[in-house]
């Protein structure tokens, strides 16, 4: 895959594609593995010195697929493609990567899809993930340079992920909040987490979109990361997500999984150098609740 940068600085090649998010390892494979780098179309190495206005180009070669991850064909609800990458709306009940558990996930259906469209690069690389039971959008670099420029989005948490939850309390919520309570594992267990003064510092903030109390549809976005952030900081404020047993959760309405689902995502493509800002429509299981719970 070939990338052409015009060059407005006078450093070294190593200097200025550092500086665009190209490491070092992936230098080693541009050197090694049948990449190049073309200085006004000339061979050159990473030490030759830039000028002002020079024609850079960077050839990448292409990735091999990950030769244990098996390719499984599978009809996918792609939101948004390009060369670089991949938007899907992931179902409930399908889990992200491969584990003892699971073996029919996003990761072996994305590695299927790419080799039947006969694509470069088909190492499969994701970019956010989703809980097995939790629905929504799923972002996917289609090559290694695309997962390297995300990663400074990943950790200034620059990409903007939303959900929608359906919560049930005994008490009437407010139509928006903060909670900001820390996070950490449950000494009893090797799977939950809990609110605990020692853990680490979490933060979520909600907007009630539907008031059927004692039950809510929240939007809700993450201004930090932590593991089951969202279904621990509304269990601790006493209203679990319907669904989720794990955390109380009720599982009397309708739905028999957490009822979270990731309906927008918002990132910059570094590539095209524009803001995208993707949506994915309310899943069938959260409109049966919820005209249920219309009901009389």
């Amino acid at each position: 895959m070939r990338f052409q940068f015009i060059v407005d600085e006078h450093v070294k090649v190593k200097t200025f594609v550092k500086r665009h998010d190209i490491s070092r390892g992936l230098l080693a494979k541009i050197k090694y593995k049948g990449g190049q780098i073309l200085v006004n179309g000339k061979p050159q190495f990473a030490t030759y010195l830039l000028d002002i206005g020079d024609e850079l180009i960077i050839d990448i070669p292409a990735e091999p697929p990950f030769e244990k991850l098996e390719a499984i064909s599978r009809d996918l609800d792609i939101v948004y493609e390009d060369d670089h990458f991949l938007v899907l709306n992931k179902p409930a009940g399908v889990a992200s990567i491969p584990s003892v558990n699971h073996s029919n996930t996003m990761a072996n259906f994305v590695k299927g899809y790419y080799q039947e469209q006969d694509y470069e690069n088909q190492q499969v690389h994701i970019v956010t993930r989703l809980d097995r039971d939790t629905s929504g959008l799923m972002l996917f670099a289609k090559h290694g340079y695309a997962h390297a420029r995300l990663d400074k989005q990943l950790q200034s948490r620059s990409i903007e992920k939303k959900y929608l939850a359906l919560v049930k309390g005994d008490q009437p919520l407010p139509r928006q909040g903060e909670i900001i309570a820390p996070i950490a594992r449950n000494p009893e267990s090797i799977i939950t987490r809990r609110v605990a003064l020692d853990g680490k510092y979490a933060r979520t903030s909600y907007q009630v979109l539907i008031d059927q109390a004692p039950a809510y549809l929240v939007d809700i976005q993450l201004h930090t990361g932590r593991t089951h952030q969202i279904r621990v900081h509304f269990s601790h404020l006493g209203y679990p997500l319907l669904g989720d047993d794990l955390y109380g959760g009720s599982l009397d309405d309708g739905i028999e999984r957490q009822a979270l689902h990731c309906h927008s995502l918002r990132f910059y493509n570094p590539f095209s150098e524009e803001e995208l800002f993707l949506q994915a429509p309310l899943p069938t299981d959260f409109q049966q609740v919820l005209g249920d719970l219309s009901q009389p």
